[in-house]
């Protein structure tokens, strides 16, 4: 009797390690590799964006390759490295869309061998889920910030750039604030400045050329405020409130330096990243988001309260 009883202890013992082996094969896919295709690697900001997605991907699984590329904003480019992607049976894209719409071929074709496409900081046709700063308010808190300082009275430049969905929401923020304002006049909204320091300047040298007077001007991101901020030292042009979007840490030291630059709305890409990890690792278990568009909120930092800014690269 009691050696049948061990007999029934050992099956039930065995049939128990079966279920746990079971459930164990049914709990969470593993995340084995990313791939990350971003703007350009040569923007801090998205620098940070590789990097907070890489820490995160290492707490879910210390062993993950991840591998981050520079799109430099050609489409061409991110369509192959893409293909590279799916080629190297990644399980999860973070995706910097070149172009938000064009892209859509090659994110279908991700999905459909099976990779989990996030888009990250701009919107892409046929992702996941798409995890952004709320821009178009960032473009609002830029903008109203200019409005107030001239007492709503200007002539204002909106230096436009590349043609993804967070600048085009930026500028539509912009606008909006402007559009209240009859005693602002805009002098120029259409100018592509690329996204760079050197575009910045090289747009900053036109208007500064072409309009005898400029009292404000909002930039898209930082780097071509900063650009913008030099072009007008060089012609020795002052007075001319700029503000921009980023929070970058140039921007950190133009705010408590003797600059032109007096605000940018902030965005955080390393929680951004760190989302946009989290969520596709979900989304590759199941676990669909309620909204698959995930905004996060921007902040303005100015002068007065830069002291307080953790900036981009702080972990958290």
């Amino acid at each position: 009797m009691f050696k049948q009883k061990i007999v029934a202890a050992g099956v039930a013992l065995a049939v128990g390690l079966t279920v746990a082996s079971g459930a164990a094969q049914a709990a969470d896919k593993p995340l084995k590799a990313i791939g990350i295709t971003v703007g350009s690697l040569g923007n801090p900001y998205f620098v940070t964006i590789t990097k907070g997605a890489e820490a995160k991907a290492k707490q879910i699984n210390p062993g993950v390759k991840v591998t981050a590329v520079s799109a430099d904003y050609d489409m061409n480019k991110q369509f192959t490295q893409i293909d590279n992607f799916i080629s190297a049976h990644v399980d999860l894209i973070l995706l910097n869309a070149a172009d938000p719409k064009a892209i859509e071929p090659a994110v279908k074709k991700a999905r459909a061998a099976g990779i989990v496409v996030i888009a990250v900081d701009v919107a892409a046709a046929g992702a996941d889920a798409t995890v952004q700063t709320n821009n178009v308010q960032a473009g609002e808190l830029s903008c109203d910030f200019i409005a107030k300082k001239l007492k709503g009275k200007g002539n204002v430049i909106i230096e436009n750039g590349p043609p993804v969905s967070a600048v085009v929401d930026r500028v539509k923020g912009c606008k909006s604030v402007f559009a209240k304002e009859p005693g602002i006049k805009i002098l120029s909204d259409d100018q592509d400045a690329k996204g760079s320091r050197e575009g910045g300047m090289n747009a900053m040298q036109g208007y500064l050329t072409r309009f005898p007077k400029i009292d404000g001007l909002f930039a898209i991101n930082d780097p071509q405020a900063v650009g913008s901020d030099l072009a007008a030292k060089q012609l020795h042009r002052k007075d001319i409130v700029i503000t921009s979007v980023d929070g970058a840490p140039d921007i950190e030291t133009a705010l408590k330096s003797d600059t032109l630059i007096q605000a940018s709305a902030s965005q955080d890409p390393w929680t951004m990243a760190q989302t946009a990890v989290s969520v596709g690792y979900e989304i590759m278990n199941g676990k669909k988001p309620a909204n698959p568009m995930i905004l996060m909120p921007s902040t303005l930092i100015t002068r007065e309260n830069i002291g307080n800014y953790k900036g981009w690269s702080s972990p958290r």
